[in-house]
């Protein structure tokens, strides 16, 4: 198995070598791609040094999967050439709603990977990413009309970039000094900011708006959802305030044990002091987990739910080598 990472420097190209690190997936050649000014750095893996080499040059008929993990812009110039030679898993948001292009959470809609035509498949949005790995097991049994998130995001979500000015701008908020934002529309340090990614005409932003279409297209495209994204002065780890409202009665019960019993989610629901998951904990852990299970009372069948996970991981790395494993596994990987 001949493996590509295009963005291989950045922060999903780096964890997406962590999660391969820890996988039994068997890599004959790994070449790690990047832009020309990453030329002559190297990664360690494995025990190896591989060389970074330039995207402009590279080669894709050398490898079977390529995962793409550089931003929509290089995506847009780069994955459909290279998707001629190699199968591409692209984490950007250019293919998402494209309707040839699958849009795979792999415990959720793997029977998807059977409809691949572009050879391309895309990850989801972090966020939609930890929605929908909670909701598929609940809709399943309840059957989701409706669904009301608030998202409250960490800086991660936008990159290296924005992880260091949080840093620098906590820095100087403690000493008394005065901040200019660079990556942020106003200071993140001690702050959230109810803006992720540009706004539409209707007021929504483009954030809120992905989690709506990303959701139907994955889940199912009858559920209602409406969101609202917020960004807060955390490294690592996205959080989810989520209202839904059923079709069918439920039980708390049903609800932790289809949650529990579902691949990728772990509940810990102690209706204590500290006996929820906050982002620090959630932090470099595979699942997603869920908390504050209760129900909402002033609808019918109505339902709350708060969930964390760790962005780089679900939201991107981990979801990626997961696609690549079904295939694998599948045989699909070799169309």
């Amino acid at each position: 198995m001949n493996i590509a990472i295009v963005g291989a420097t950045g922060n999903v190209g780096r964890k997406i070598l962590e999660v391969l690190e820890k996988k039994e997936l068997k890599i004959d050649n790994l070449h790690l791609v990047a832009s020309s000014k990453s030329l002559g750095k190297k990664i360690k893996f494995r025990n190896k040094e591989y060389d970074v080499v330039d995207l402009d040059n590279f080669d894709f008929s050398k490898v079977k999967i390529t995962f793409f993990a550089a931003g929509g812009k290089i995506s847009k110039e780069f994955a459909e050439k290279a998707s001629k030679k190699s199968l591409v898993i692209d984490n950007s948001s250019f293919f998402r709603m494209d309707p040839e292009v699958p849009l795979i959470v792999p415990q959720v809609n793997s029977e998807d990977l059977n409809n691949i035509k572009k050879n391309i498949i895309a990850n989801p949005n972090c966020s939609t990413a930890q929605l929908v790995i909670a909701l598929k097991p609940l809709h399943d049994l309840f059957i989701i009309k409706r669904v009301v998130v608030s998202t409250y995001q960490s800086v991660s979500g936008g990159g290296k970039e924005p992880m260091d000015e949080l840093i620098e701008q906590t820095k100087l908020a403690l000493d008394g000094e005065k901040i200019d934002s660079k990556n942020f529309t106003k200071q993140i340090a001690f702050n959230a900011i109810p803006h992720i990614d540009v706004f539409s005409d209707d007021g929504y932003t483009k954030e809120e708006l992905k989690m709506c279409y990303e959701t139907k297209k994955i889940l199912d495209d009858k559920i209602d959802l409406t969101a609202t994204c917020v960004r807060l002065p955390i490294s690592i780890s996205h959080c989810e305030s989520v209202n839904l409202q059923f079709e069918k009665p439920f039980s708390l019960a049903k609800v932790r044990k289809a949650l529990n019993n579902f691949e990728g989610c772990k509940v810990i629901d102690e209706r204590s002091d500290g006996g929820y998951v906050t982002p620090l904990e959630a932090e470099g852990k595979d699942e997603t987990f869920i908390s504050r299970i209760r129900e909402d009372k002033t609808i019918e069948n109505g339902l709350n739910l708060w969930i964390v996970s760790d962005n780089l991981l679900r939201g991107a790395a981990l979801n990626a080598v997961e696609i690549a494993e079904r295939l694998i596994k599948n045989d699909s990987y070799a169309k």
